[in-house]
């Protein structure tokens, strides 16, 4: 199983950016899956994060300003980020649970995908 993350970028303050992540591999299921980000010098923190159900949760820092949805046809996640501020400036990394085909369940990183807002 392989997650590909992507749309990173230069902004700047008040812009958007989409951030995309689609995993690949011998997938049976994809349960929850997440967006996380580390800043420089900072701890890596759960920005949102989405059920397989559908239900989202976001960082406070966050809300109302990002935006998490899935393509499960895709199995492609998203973020939808709008009114970027420079403090978003950070790398961000998908993650996923996922359960392949034999029935190992497990979690699994992107690479991650720079994103620079600019004041």
């Amino acid at each position: 199983v392989q997650l590909q993350a992507s749309g990173g970028g230069l902004v700047q303050a008040g812009g958007s950016l989409r951030l995309s992540c689609v995993a690949s591999g011998s997938i049976s299921r994809t349960n929850t899956m997440y967006w996380y980000r580390q800043a420089p010098g900072k701890q890596r923190e759960l920005v949102a994060r989405i059920t397989i159900g559908g239900i989202t949760d976001y960082a406070e820092s966050v809300k109302g300003r990002f935006t998490i949805s899935t393509d499960n046809a895709k199995n492609t996640m998203y973020l939808q980020m709008d009114s970027l501020k420079p403090e978003d400036t950070a790398v961000y990394y998908c993650n996923a649970d996922i359960s392949v085909d034999g029935g190992y369940r497990g979690s699994y990183w992107g690479q991650g995908t720079l994103v620079t807002v600019s004041s």
